[in-house]
């Protein structure tokens, strides 16, 4: 009876055991099908990501600003001074939000949280924006230092310089969205003749006051395009002034170098910064013709416009390439810093030229 007995529970446990050994490789047999789809689900994730970022990736084309005035005048007239400017600030702002994948520059999921290059040109087409809609508030619309300035324009400018990460309540696109609005709310007023509420002033002076912060812009950029490689620079900070002082000591000489992660954040900012004074540059060569046929200034600002499409060439190289100055590797950097040294080194001249009586 014991032997027996014991035989029972010898074989009792042998079958729990079996049963357990099992139930093991079932559970395993099940979670290795549930990784492997699990693997494969990622991976099809990633390739569809990859896919939707490179054409997410893709630049807008440029416009034709005339036809784009002609378009959106709501009925007006679209030859009123100052309609295509308007009009082009417009559609660079609303392009920047419904080209392919939208807005991306705030975006904290894939795909659009892993694109690195297109953020950056949004950034640099963003600046422009602000730069510009800067200038509608402050000169382009006003006779003199002391008249007043538009509401609608003012409210559009405060709008534009919202943080261009923001995802959450009030998202960028938003605030963006509405400073289009208060554009297209003053261009109504504009192209409608029988209101005097809104004016735009194609004068030399409120044009030199534009293109002076373009010339700053891209001077900014041509420095920071060309610290790719590395250089010593002198520190000429206070160089011309006598009497002048900094708040804060630097050397005389400096080692300034874009750090390697951030030189292709650099070189695409300058591109979609490029991009849109092409835009608007075409735009004021509209508006302010008599003042440019005036100064001979017409071919000056052409000049420009051509420099600054040469920036647009195709990047045929999948990476924004740093090589050294003269080395075997071509630098992207150096080459659009040329094109925008060379655009710049144009807008100082223009701005001498209208100076002139």
């Amino acid at each position: 009876m014991v032997f027996t007995g014991s035989t029972g529970k010898i074989s009792t446990w042998s079958r729990g055991l079996r049963n357990w050994l099992s139930d093991w490789f079932e559970d395993a047999a099940g979670a290795g099908v549930f990784l492997k789809f699990s693997v494969y689900g990622f991976a099809l994730y990633l390739l569809i990501s990859i896919a939707i970022g490179i054409f997410w990736s893709a630049e807008p084309d440029a416009f034709n600003v005339k036809d784009n005035a002609a378009l959106h005048t709501e009925g007006g007239n679209p030859q009123v001074v100052g309609v295509v400017t308007t009009s082009t600030l417009i559609g660079v702002a609303e392009l920047l939000l419904n080209k392919q994948g939208g807005f991306l520059s705030n975006d904290i999921l894939p795909p659009g949280s892993l694109l690195d290059n297109i953020p950056n040109w949004e950034y640099g087409v963003l600046i422009q924006v602000r730069d510009m809609s800067k200038a509608m508030r402050e000169a382009f619309s006003r006779s003199q230092s002391q008249s007043s300035e538009d509401n609608d324009l003012a409210r559009a400018e405060s709008r534009f310089n919202f943080d261009h990460d923001s995802w959450a309540v009030p998202a960028s696109e938003s605030e963006y969205r509405q400073g289009i609005k208060f554009l297209q709310a003053y261009r109504l007023r504009l192209v409608d003749t029988r209101q005097q509420n809104a004016q735009f002033y194609a004068r030399a002076d409120n044009l030199r006051y534009w293109l002076s912060t373009v010339e700053s812009r891209l001077g900014s950029l041509s420095q920071r395009l060309s610290a790719s490689v590395g250089q010593r620079r002198i520190n000429t900070d206070l160089a011309n002034e006598e009497r002048a002082s900094q708040a804060t000591p630097v050397p005389k000489e400096m080692e300034v170098k874009t750090p390697w992660l951030e030189i292709d954040d650099v070189f695409y900012e300058a591109r979609g910064s490029a991009w849109a004074l092409i835009q608007f540059l075409r735009a004021v060569e509209v508006d302010f013709g008599d003042v440019l046929a005036k100064k001979n200034a017409l071919v000056s600002l052409q000049q420009i416009i051509r420099e600054l499409e040469s920036t647009q060439e195709t990047v045929y190289s999948p990476l924004i390439l740093n090589g050294s100055g003269f080395g075997p590797l071509a630098n992207h950097s150096l080459v659009m810093a040329s094109y925008m040294s060379r655009a710049n080194a144009g807008i100082i001249d223009l701005r001498r030229l209208l100076e002139q009586g």
